[in-house]
């Protein structure tokens, strides 16, 4: 079968679909945060300094969970499209132990969370629609509001979520070790970032006591009966 002036054999067209899907989610996320930061800024004001963290761990606490969910996915795109769809030696040394599965089964669960990735995307649609001119990556915008509609009606962290599902997926997709490291340097980096998160909410005078009513009555867990 034929890709890009490529003869390639069916054993790798699971690599092609996880290349393909991988790349896609980022155009379809950086493509809707730059809508996102058009409509923040415009309707909800700009991000008021005094309102972003103060603390060193607090400064740096994006830009680790960021990184650590940007490089593992770029990696393996970047690296599987410069060889042919295939994994390098280097990668395949991190790849999970295929002594309990086949490589039949193994490439079925890929194709399954490819296919898992993709309906996730309506989560993080539904999520940054609710958020509307909130959005931001942490700090307080100049006319604040506290969203409770959508998924925030559920659960407080609904973007958190969505991240940390599809960095589970990518475990599969990926069949890599890396995967799961990246995984928990992100549960970790969003468990620390959420209670700085939520401090700056209630030192806003606009939104506190709504904020502190709206945490009473709905979870902090990411992901349902884990936080």
């Amino acid at each position: 079968m034929y890709i890009a002036g490529l003869n390639l054999p069916l054993s790798q067209w699971p690599e092609v679909l996880v290349v393909l899907s991988t790349a896609d989610y980022f155009r379809h996320t950086f493509t809707g945060i730059k809508h996102l930061t058009v409509i923040s800024e415009s309707s909800g004001g700009r991000i008021r300094p005094e309102s972003m963290p103060s603390t060193f761990l607090g400064r740096i606490i994006t830009p680790i969970h960021g990184l650590a969910i940007v490089i593992p996915p770029l990696v393996y795109v970047g690296a599987l499209t410069l060889n042919r769809f295939q994994q390098p030696e280097w990668m395949a040394q991190f790849a999970f132990s295929t002594e309990m599965i086949d490589s039949t089964q193994m490439n079925a669960l890929r194709v399954v969370a490819c296919a898992a990735s993709f309906a996730l995307r309506s989560f993080l649609d539904s999520t940054f629609k609710h958020l509307g001119d909130q959005w931001h990556v942490i700090g307080r915008r100049e006319k604040p509001r506290i969203v409770k509609t959508g998924p925030y009606a559920w659960i407080r962290h609904p973007g958190y979520s969505s991240v940390l599902l599809q960095e589970a997926l990518w475990c599969i997709m990926f069949w890599s070790h890396i995967s799961i490291v990246a995984l928990g340097i992100t549960a970790a980096a969003f468990a620390i970032k959420m209670p700085i998160e939520e401090s700056l909410i209630q030192k806003d005078d606009a939104v506190r006591d709504e904020y502190r009513k709206y945490m009473k009555e709905v979870p902090a867990r990411i992901i349902p009966y884990v936080w």
